[in-house]
Protein backbone atom coordinates (compact mmCIF):
# COMPACT_ATOMS: atom_id res chain seq x y z
CA UNK A 1 0.00 0.00 0.00
CA UNK A 2 1.23 3.70 -0.98
CA UNK A 3 0.20 6.14 1.47
CA UNK A 4 1.38 9.43 2.71
CA UNK A 5 3.47 9.12 6.16
CA UNK A 6 2.16 10.22 9.25
CA UNK A 7 5.06 9.97 11.53
CA UNK A 8 5.58 10.77 15.42
CA UNK A 9 8.99 11.24 16.18
CA UNK A 10 11.48 9.43 18.55
CA UNK A 11 14.38 10.75 16.66
CA UNK A 12 13.33 14.63 16.42
CA UNK A 13 15.62 15.86 13.78
CA UNK A 14 16.48 12.64 11.97
CA UNK A 15 12.71 11.91 11.19
CA UNK A 16 11.64 16.04 10.95
CA UNK A 17 14.62 15.70 7.99
CA UNK A 18 13.48 12.89 6.05
CA UNK A 19 9.63 13.62 6.49
CA UNK A 20 9.95 17.16 5.59
CA UNK A 21 11.67 15.77 2.54
CA UNK A 22 8.92 13.60 1.98
CA UNK A 23 6.04 15.80 2.23
CA UNK A 24 7.45 19.24 0.67
CA UNK A 25 9.28 18.01 -2.27
CA UNK A 26 8.13 20.41 -5.19
CA UNK A 27 5.59 19.14 -7.64
CA UNK A 28 7.79 16.85 -10.44
CA UNK A 29 5.02 17.03 -13.02
CA UNK A 30 1.38 18.18 -13.93
CA UNK A 31 -0.06 14.52 -14.42
CA UNK A 32 -2.51 14.42 -11.09
CA UNK A 33 -2.37 10.77 -11.48
CA UNK A 34 0.16 8.14 -9.76
CA UNK A 35 3.32 7.72 -11.26
CA UNK A 36 6.70 6.67 -9.78
CA UNK A 37 9.18 9.87 -10.61
CA UNK A 38 12.53 9.77 -9.04
CA UNK A 39 13.65 7.83 -5.68
CA UNK A 40 14.70 8.28 -2.31
CA UNK A 41 18.09 7.95 -0.54
CA UNK A 42 18.91 8.55 2.69
CA UNK A 43 22.66 9.50 3.17
CA UNK A 44 24.42 7.14 5.10
CA UNK A 45 22.23 3.88 4.52
CA UNK A 46 21.98 1.70 1.66
CA UNK A 47 19.03 1.23 -0.60
CA UNK A 48 16.83 3.58 -2.12
CA UNK A 49 13.03 3.84 -1.86
CA UNK A 50 10.90 4.83 -4.85
CA UNK A 51 9.01 8.01 -5.06
CA UNK A 52 5.06 8.16 -6.45
CA UNK A 53 3.82 11.70 -7.17
CA UNK A 54 0.15 12.03 -6.83
CA UNK A 55 -1.74 15.37 -7.52
CA UNK A 56 1.83 17.20 -7.97
CA UNK A 57 3.16 15.56 -4.24
CA UNK A 58 6.25 12.66 -3.43
CA UNK A 59 4.81 9.64 -1.82
CA UNK A 60 7.07 7.01 -0.48
CA UNK A 61 6.03 3.54 0.59
CA UNK A 62 6.09 3.81 4.61
CA UNK A 63 7.46 -0.12 5.29
CA UNK A 64 10.32 0.89 2.36
CA UNK A 65 11.12 4.23 4.44
CA UNK A 66 11.50 2.21 7.31
CA UNK A 67 13.29 -0.46 6.22
CA UNK A 68 15.56 1.71 4.70
CA UNK A 69 16.38 4.01 7.72
CA UNK A 70 16.78 0.59 9.78
CA UNK A 71 13.40 2.22 11.89
CA UNK A 72 10.55 0.42 12.57
CA UNK A 73 6.16 0.85 11.80
CA UNK A 74 3.70 0.76 14.39
CA UNK A 75 0.29 1.00 14.51
CA UNK A 76 -2.77 2.84 16.13
CA UNK A 77 -5.84 3.40 14.18
CA UNK A 78 -5.63 5.38 11.61
CA UNK A 79 -2.06 7.00 12.79
CA UNK A 80 1.17 5.35 11.95
CA UNK A 81 4.15 5.63 14.30
CA UNK A 82 7.93 6.00 12.73
CA UNK A 83 10.56 5.44 14.73
CA UNK A 84 14.48 5.64 13.42
CA UNK A 85 17.41 4.95 15.29
CA UNK A 86 18.30 7.03 18.50
CA UNK A 87 21.02 9.70 17.27
CA UNK A 88 24.91 8.97 18.59
CA UNK A 89 25.55 12.13 20.59
CA UNK A 90 28.52 11.21 21.53
CA UNK A 91 29.90 12.45 18.02
CA UNK A 92 28.38 15.84 19.62
CA UNK A 93 30.89 16.22 23.14
CA UNK A 94 33.46 18.12 22.11
CA UNK A 95 37.49 16.79 22.38
CA UNK A 96 38.15 19.13 25.17
CA UNK A 97 36.05 17.80 27.51
CA UNK A 98 37.07 14.74 27.70
CA UNK A 99 41.17 15.10 28.79
CA UNK A 100 43.27 12.74 27.52
CA UNK A 101 44.70 10.50 30.91
CA UNK A 102 47.47 10.52 29.56
CA UNK A 103 50.41 13.56 28.62
CA UNK A 104 50.60 16.47 30.38
CA UNK A 105 47.74 18.73 30.62
CA UNK A 106 48.92 22.61 30.14
CA UNK A 107 47.74 23.64 33.03
CA UNK A 108 50.07 21.42 35.48
CA UNK A 109 52.99 22.18 32.63
CA UNK A 110 52.48 26.04 33.60
CA UNK A 111 52.44 24.88 37.56
CA UNK A 112 55.06 22.99 37.85
CA UNK A 113 57.62 25.14 35.85
CA UNK A 114 56.41 28.04 38.53
CA UNK A 115 57.53 25.22 41.13
CA UNK A 116 60.53 24.66 38.88
CA UNK A 117 61.72 28.44 38.59
CA UNK A 118 61.04 29.44 42.66
CA UNK A 119 63.53 26.44 43.48
CA UNK A 120 65.99 26.80 40.98
CA UNK A 121 65.98 30.65 42.54
CA UNK A 122 66.00 29.15 46.19
CA UNK A 123 69.06 27.40 45.22
CA UNK A 124 70.68 29.98 43.66
CA UNK A 125 70.05 32.21 46.12
CA UNK A 126 71.67 29.60 48.50
CA UNK A 127 74.51 28.84 46.31
CA UNK A 128 75.46 32.81 46.38
CA UNK A 129 75.33 33.19 50.10
CA UNK A 130 77.68 30.08 50.34
CA UNK A 131 79.87 31.10 48.10
CA UNK A 132 80.23 34.69 48.96
CA UNK A 133 80.20 34.02 52.73
CA UNK A 134 76.73 35.91 53.12
CA UNK A 135 75.52 34.85 56.33
CA UNK A 136 72.14 32.14 55.71
CA UNK A 137 69.51 32.35 58.33
CA UNK A 138 65.89 30.60 57.98
CA UNK A 139 64.47 34.48 57.91
CA UNK A 140 66.52 34.78 54.89
CA UNK A 141 65.31 31.84 52.82
CA UNK A 142 61.83 31.72 54.29
CA UNK A 143 60.07 33.57 51.39
CA UNK A 144 61.95 31.15 49.11
CA UNK A 145 60.42 27.97 50.77
CA UNK A 146 56.71 29.81 51.22
CA UNK A 147 56.71 30.64 47.94
CA UNK A 148 57.82 27.17 46.38
CA UNK A 149 55.56 25.52 48.80
CA UNK A 150 52.73 27.66 47.88
CA UNK A 151 53.35 27.17 43.86
CA UNK A 152 53.54 23.02 44.48
CA UNK A 153 49.93 23.50 45.98
CA UNK A 154 48.87 24.93 42.98
CA UNK A 155 50.56 22.58 41.06
CA UNK A 156 48.29 19.51 42.93
CA UNK A 157 45.22 21.50 42.15
CA UNK A 158 46.30 21.64 38.39
CA UNK A 159 46.72 17.69 37.92
CA UNK A 160 44.13 16.17 36.13
CA UNK A 161 46.38 13.19 34.11
CA UNK A 162 48.20 10.23 34.72
CA UNK A 163 51.53 11.96 33.79
CA UNK A 164 50.44 15.35 35.87
CA UNK A 165 50.63 12.48 38.71
CA UNK A 166 53.57 10.82 38.42
CA UNK A 167 55.31 14.74 37.69
CA UNK A 168 53.62 15.86 41.00
CA UNK A 169 55.50 13.33 43.19
CA UNK A 170 58.81 14.25 41.42
CA UNK A 171 58.35 17.93 42.33
CA UNK A 172 57.46 17.06 45.34
CA UNK A 173 60.58 14.58 45.89
CA UNK A 174 62.76 17.99 44.50
CA UNK A 175 61.14 20.84 47.25
CA UNK A 176 61.92 18.45 49.78
CA UNK A 177 65.52 17.80 48.24
CA UNK A 178 65.70 21.42 48.11
CA UNK A 179 64.58 22.11 52.17
CA UNK A 180 67.53 19.22 53.57
CA UNK A 181 69.42 21.33 51.66
CA UNK A 182 69.08 24.54 53.42
CA UNK A 183 68.79 22.98 56.53
CA UNK A 184 71.50 21.11 55.73
CA UNK A 185 73.72 25.10 55.65
CA UNK A 186 71.55 26.28 58.23
CA UNK A 187 72.52 23.69 60.76
CA UNK A 188 76.37 24.19 59.54
CA UNK A 189 75.71 27.91 59.94
CA UNK A 190 74.62 27.23 63.25
CA UNK A 191 76.93 25.57 65.01
CA UNK A 192 79.36 27.44 63.19
CA UNK A 193 80.85 24.73 60.99
CA UNK A 194 82.98 26.06 58.28
CA UNK A 195 81.87 25.53 55.16
CA UNK A 196 84.20 26.43 51.90
CA UNK A 197 82.88 28.56 49.29
CA UNK A 198 82.80 25.81 47.00
CA UNK A 199 81.40 23.23 49.83
CA UNK A 200 77.59 23.11 48.08
CA UNK A 201 79.25 22.48 44.29
CA UNK A 202 80.02 19.19 44.77
CA UNK A 203 77.63 18.19 47.41
CA UNK A 204 75.39 14.75 46.27
CA UNK A 205 72.34 16.77 47.01
CA UNK A 206 72.99 19.68 45.40
CA UNK A 207 74.03 18.04 42.49
CA UNK A 208 70.51 15.26 42.61
CA UNK A 209 68.45 18.85 42.94
CA UNK A 210 70.58 19.92 40.00
CA UNK A 211 69.83 16.51 37.99
CA UNK A 212 66.40 16.36 38.58
CA UNK A 213 65.97 20.01 37.97
CA UNK A 214 67.07 19.11 34.18
CA UNK A 215 65.18 15.53 34.33
CA UNK A 216 61.84 17.90 35.02
CA UNK A 217 62.60 20.74 32.27
CA UNK A 218 63.10 18.29 29.58
CA UNK A 219 59.83 16.40 30.40
CA UNK A 220 58.22 19.60 30.69
CA UNK A 221 59.85 20.34 26.76
CA UNK A 222 58.58 17.21 25.17
CA UNK A 223 55.18 16.68 27.00
CA UNK A 224 55.79 13.51 28.11
CA UNK A 225 56.32 11.89 31.54
CA UNK A 226 59.84 9.88 31.58
CA UNK A 227 60.99 9.20 35.09
CA UNK A 228 65.23 8.69 34.66
CA UNK A 229 65.32 7.75 38.13
CA UNK A 230 67.09 11.51 39.17
CA UNK A 231 64.13 12.90 41.13
CA UNK A 232 63.90 9.68 43.41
Amino acid sequence: MITRVNAMRQNPLSAWLILGFLLSTPRLGPSPSAQQNGTLIVSGQPGQAPLVQMSGKSYVDVETLARLANGSLSFKGSQITLTLPAADTTATVPSESQPSTSGFSKDFIKAGIEVGSTIREWRAALMSSVQNGYPVTDDFLAGYRRRASTNLRLASVAVSTDSDRSAFQLLSNELDKMQQLSNQVLDARQNMSYMSANALRDDPLNQQILTCARSLAAMAASGQFQDDGSCR
